[in-house]
């Protein structure tokens, strides 16, 4: 699948044929090539998932979530078509860092496609694989506390699915700007978090409005923002420390089979798959722990939102929003 200008559209065209959706999908995992030094594994496990031990982080990491992580980089992988990147960071990058890294699949895959190049992934829960390229591998920290990298020190820095991971976004900007090279290139991938209807207009008590505001509200007790990319204080974090050649892409990404076009009713089964893999995970602890919503509630709740999800009749959806940036060279910066 190639990304094209249709899947940017105002409207997606429906398939009049189609039904609610109740297909299985599948997780993708991918191989690796060299050890990975052993990491202390230390969870909380909190109903019934396990979470990080050390940061206080909404999302779980257990294999349920790291499948939904890595089905996630497909479909967004054959979204872009088939490019891990759309910055155009050259065909030598030598230092790549991955922010949040994840399942590592990310940094896997660029390690392949640059072999000369060292590729960095970090992130809080050591869930990467035992086997990395000999050019990968993995650092276990917080990347919101200091920054212990030469400044000027990596060619490309990539960051996707941070949204409520910041408490002090511009900090965050600020030590990804000075770790870049002069000439590197930042670039970052997010969903704007709220389901949406194109085919209705919800009224405000409907399941997609109300999981929104929760989600909101959770993430404001826990201290973290959220919407950073689709209010534009991402972009403009990224001009105000000092980032050129700003460029920001959107697409609308339906979510299940209502597209009548067989690329966007691919890509949205896809992202309805990971959605429905990953919906417990968003929820779980921003209800319960960070709300106060009963077991019982929360059940209630994930069994409304799964349900709207499925219905094609709304044409549900969400957008995405990629944003890339280029650090100045010095000669660039005095002429300023």
């Amino acid at each position: 699948m190639s990304s094209s200008d249709d899947l940017v559209a105002d409207s997606i065209a429906l398939d009049p044929n189609i039904n609610d959706d109740t297909s299985d999908g599948e997780s993708v995992r991918t191989s690796s090539t060299q050890s990975l030094s052993e990491s202390i594994r230390e969870y909380r496990e909190i109903h019934g998932r396990t979470f990080s031990q050390k940061v206080e982080y909404w999302a779980p990491n257990d294999e349920r979530q790291q499948d939904a992580q890595d089905f996630n980089h497909f479909w967004i992988t054959e979204h872009l078509g088939n490019e891990l990147y759309l910055a155009p960071i050259g065909d030598n990058p030598q230092r790549i860092l991955d922010l949040g890294t994840g399942t590592g699949i990310w940094a896997i895959e660029m390690a392949d496609k640059f072999p000369s190049a060292e590729v960095i992934g970090v992130d809080i829960s050591p869930i990467q694989p035992g086997w990395v390229p000999t050019n990968c591998r993995f650092q276990i920290d917080d990347f919101e506390q200091e920054w212990t990298w030469p400044q000027d020190h990596f060619d490309f820095v990539h960051a996707r699915n941070l949204e409520g991971c910041f408490t002090d976004l511009s900090k965050i900007l600020k030590e990804i700007y000075d770790h870049t090279k002069p000439g590197g290139w930042f670039q970052i991938i997010e969903f704007d978090g709220q389901a949406r209807a194109q085919a209705v207009e919800l009224g405000e008590d409907h399941i997609f409005n109300r999981w929104w505001r929760w989600i909101c509200e959770g993430l404001e007790k826990m201290g973290k923002s959220h919407s950073n990319v689709v209010s534009g204080r991402f972009k403009q974090g990224l001009l105000d420390v000092g980032y050129t050649e700003l460029v920001e892409r959107k697409w609308k990404i339906p979510i299940g089979t209502w597209p009548a076009k067989p690329e966007l009713k691919r890509l949205g089964f896809c992202n309805r798959e990971y959605v429905d893999m990953a919906l417990e995970g968003f929820m779980l602890f921003i209800l319960k722990d960070a709300l106060g919503f009963t077991s019982a509630e929360v059940e209630l709740i994930i069994l409304e939102m799964r349900a709207a999800l499925r219905d094609n009749s709304l044409a549900p959806f969400y957008n995405m929003n990629a944003i890339y940036a280029r650090k100045p060279m010095e000669e660039e910066k005095k002429k300023d």
